[in-house]
Parts: structure tokens; C-alpha cells; sequence
């Protein structure tokens, strides 16, 4: 953790810690030249290269130094050593947009505004081949003068990105704000995929609720593929129908941008800003994506388990979904299975299956070990036995309250681990588990 009031490179002093993801914390700062706030977003480079997230955090270097907007938040500087990298970017003073959803739906006026500024911002950004694919309301920040800045391309891919047919394959982003066609493994047009997400979080300033919303993932993907949303009796005929052409699950026929622009009620008031951004990137050349990662040591830490704790496996949700043809759970269990192994899926937190597994056990008496990465073994010794029962049960997680279960014989008499299959194991899961393989229907 950068300590408060340490400076950095004889540049930046370190404030207040602003928030913190996986793999980077922001920080307040000041700039020792000019006196400016700005913010400093601190990248663990060991972390970025454990979990192979090298090649994207490259490419969102290159895509904020190409992409300049006043309605983009600004990255002026890219600074490294040997085990961080540094992102100076413009501070953003108001924070972020959703904080100020969670008080409440927004007047239509002010909605109309962040609306125009959004659109005007992924416009540019799709002018310079770049496709957001995680726009959402905590990625829309606002600067002290209230005007929005649309933030973290994480995910962003650039045109030489697409394969031969001009279409994106990555499926990416958040589940209430992506697009139907994204769920596709045909390929998407990025441009199409953040008109859709805009219309989402346009309905979200205006009702203050999402326009798709379920407990269930694949009863939400429904909704999404069928365009299923009703709007609130506050919101005006000419927004419906603006959203309705927006919220189009058609990507052929849904809006443009170009087309936004020439909406009756997008143009109320609007006011372009042209020019450029408050402040140019400094003068000092920007770090190379390849420089900041080149000062890395080879070396990686090891680190050290938590072995109180169980950790799921992390499965994307458009994991499981591009799997499940149609929407259909049992999708998940096609493939090449072998006849020992099992899985399921439960609506439940890792606690809760990891502390029914040790219920098992114990009456079992079976000993189970947590390993990292999601998965527990159960192990049965006995005297006289060349080789114990063992059982690899492992999680993977789709949300938190949503996960896949997938469990094998490791080792071991293979009828008695069928035996404790049927009579053991079923019977104990049977309350906090949603769909087995081969079941085609919710238990």
C-alpha cells in the first residue's frame, strides 16, 4: 500500500486511498509541478502476470493514450518499476455516477445530460476503433464541474482486435447491461453491443431500477434475448420510443449512435463539446506497454494459501452461458465426461456446499482437505488397502450465489465411490442442488 504523503518519482505525492479492485488501487494525488489533483491507479505487475492479464493491460494503455474525449476520463501519464505500474489519470472529483442512482431516479433533464455526454464520449471512441464492452453506471465517473467521464477500458478491444469478418468473439462485460447478441458465439459488432448497454443505463437514470432483472441467470438471459422490460408511467412516449429502438435484440436494425444524434429528445438541449481535453498528456513520453512490462523481474513470490478459507475457481458467467445452447442448463454437462465424474449446479454460496462437504465427511468419516482454487478432497483410508478413496470435488464460481460443482473419483474402489454417490452424496446435496448431469429439469 502507497503510503499517504509519499511521493512518487519526485512527480506525485500520495493522498487518500480512493478504491481498490483484484489487481490495482487508486489513490488521490497531487501533482508537484502544477499543484493539480489527479488520480494514480497502482498496478501489481506480479498479479497482472500470475493471472495472464498482461496482453490487457497493454492494450487499455494503448487505447487511453488514443483515445482523447472531454467526456473520457484522461490518462496523462504511465509510469513503472520494477513490480508496479503506475496509470496517472484525470481525478475525477464527483465519483462515481451510481452512487448518485443509489439516492434515486434522476429528473429527466439531468438523465437527458449524462445520456448525451455518454453517447457523444462512445461515439469518439468507436470513430477511433476502440468498443467499451463494460459500460455501466459504476464505470461512469463525474469531475467537479458535474460533467460525466466514461472509465475503465479493461475490457475495451480495438478494431485490429476483430478477426477476418470485422465481428468481436470475446465474450465480456456485465450481465445486466450486455447485449443478447454477445451471448452468441457467431461473433458481434462492438459498436451495435455499446449502443445496447447505453440504452440500459439510460433506463437505469431514468427508472432507478434495472430494466432486466432476475435472481436467476439464465431466467435473466431470457429476458435480455427477448427485449422483456416494461417502462415506468413516468417515462415520456418519446423516451419509449427511443429506447425501444435502442433495447432492440435485432443488432441489424438497432439505432446507431448517428441516428441518436438526430433524435428529437437526445437533442433537447444538447451541447457539443469540441476542442480539447482540460490537459494534455505531459510532455514526458509515455511508458511503452512493453517497457512496463520489461522492468519486471522474473522472479514471482509465492503465495501463501489461506487454508481456512475455500476459494472458488472464477467461471465466467459467459462461460456457462456459451455452453448452454439455448439457454438450457443441461448444456452445461455436455462434453467428453468420463462415467465416474459428476457435476451439478447449486444456488448457494461456497460456504454453504463447503460446509455440507464436511457434514459429509465427518459421517463419512472421510478426511477432506481445502486446496487452492476451488477444490476440496475427500479421502478415505483404511488398513489392508493399497490405495485410499479419494475424491476431488471442485467449485466454479458463476456469481456469487451461483456455482458449478464438478466432482471425480481420484482414486480408489470405483463401486464404492458410485455407492457413496447414490447414497451418500445425492441425498445430502439434494436441498441446494439445482440441475445434476443428465437431469434436464430444476429438482
Amino acid at each position: 500500500m502507497e503510503k499517504r504523503g509519499s511521493v512518487l518519482m519526485q512527480k506525485y505525492q500520495f493522498g487518500k486511498l480512493l478504491g481498490q479492485g483484484n489487481f490495482a488501487k487508486v489513490y488521490h494525488a497531487r501533482d508537484l509541478r502544477t499543484g493539480e489533483s489527479v488520480a494514480i491507479k497502482v498496478i501489481d505487475k506480479e498479479k497482472i502476470l500470475k493471472f495472464g492479464l498482461e496482453d490487457q493491460t497493454k492494450r487499455e494503455i494503448s487505447i487511453m493514450k488514443l483515445v482523447k474525449h472531454p467526456n473520457v476520463l484522461q490518462l496523462y501519464e504511465v509510469l513503472a518499476t520494477k513490480t508496479k505500474i503506475y496509470f496517472i489519470i484525470e481525478y475525477a472529483k464527483g465519483g462515481e455516477l451510481f452512487s448518485r442512482l443509489a439516492k434515486g431516479r434522476l429528473p429527466e433533464d439531468k438523465a437527458r445530460k449524462y445520456f448525451q455526454q455518454l453517447i457523444s464520449a462512445i461515439d469518439f471512441c468507436h470513430s477511433r476503433g476502440v468498443y467499451h464492452r463494460d459500460l455501466k453506471p459504476e464505470n461512469l465517473l463525474l469531475d467537479e464541474n458535474g460533467d460525466l467521464k466514461v472509465a475503465d477500458f479493461g475490457l475495451s478491444a480495438l478494431v485490429e482486435s476483430c478477426c477476418h469478418d470485422s465481428m468481436l468473439h470475446t465474450v465480456c462485460g456485465t450481465p445486466a447491461y450486455v447485449a443478447p447478441e454477445v451471448l452468441s458465439r457467431k461473433g458481434y459488432d462492438g459498436a451495435k453491443a455499446d449502443v445496447w448497454s447505453c440504452g440500459v443505463i439510460l433506463f437505469v437514470l431514468l427508472a432507478g431500477h434495472l430494466p432486466f432483472n432476475d435472481l436467476n441467470l439464465m431466467s435473466l438471459y431470457r429476458k435480455i434475448g427477448r427485449a422483456e422490460y416494461r417502462c415506468p408511467n413516468w417515462f415520456s412516449v418519446e423516451v419509449r420510443r427511443l429506447l425501444a429502438r435502442i433495447l432492440n435484440p435485432n443488432p441489424d436494425t438497432r439505432i446507431s449512435t448517428a441516428k441518436i444524434f438526430g433524435n428529437s429528445w437526445f437533442r433537447k438541449g444538447f451541447k457539443p463539446k469540441f476542442g480539447q481535453v482540460k490537459r494534455e498528456a505531459t510532455n514526458v513520453a509515455l511508458v511503452d506497454s512493453d517497457q512496463a512490462f520489461g522492468l519486471c523481474e522474473n522472479a514471482s513470490a509465492a503465495v501463501e494459501a489461506d487454508q481456512a478459507l475455500i476459494k472458488p475457481t472464477h467461471f465466467n458467467a459467459f462461460d456457462i452461458i456459451s455452453l448452454s445452447a439455448g439457454l438450457d442448463l443441461s448444456g452445461l454437462f455436455a462434453g467428453n465426461v468420463e462415467p465416474e465424474d459428476i457435476k451439478f449446479t447449486f444456488m448457494s454460496s461456497a460456504s454453504s456446499i463447503m460446509s455440507t462437504m464436511e457434514d459429509i465427511a465427518r459421517v463419512l468419516r472421510m478426511e477432506i482437505f481445502k486446496k487452492d482454487g476451488g477444490l476440496l478432497k475427500l479421502e478415505r483410508s483404511r488398513e489392508g488397502r493399497k490405495e485410499p478413496l479419494s475424491i476431488d470435488a471442485e467449485l466454479f464460481e458463476v456469481t456469487p450465489s451461483f456455482h458449478l460443482v464438478e466432482m471425480r473419483k481420484s482414486c480408489g474402489d470405483a463401486l464404492e465411490y458410485q455407492k457413496i454417490l447414490k447414497e451418500d452424496l445425492r441425498p445430502a446435496l439434494k436441498d441446494i442442488v439445482g440441475v445434476w448431469q443428465g437431469e434436464q429439469h430444476l429438482q
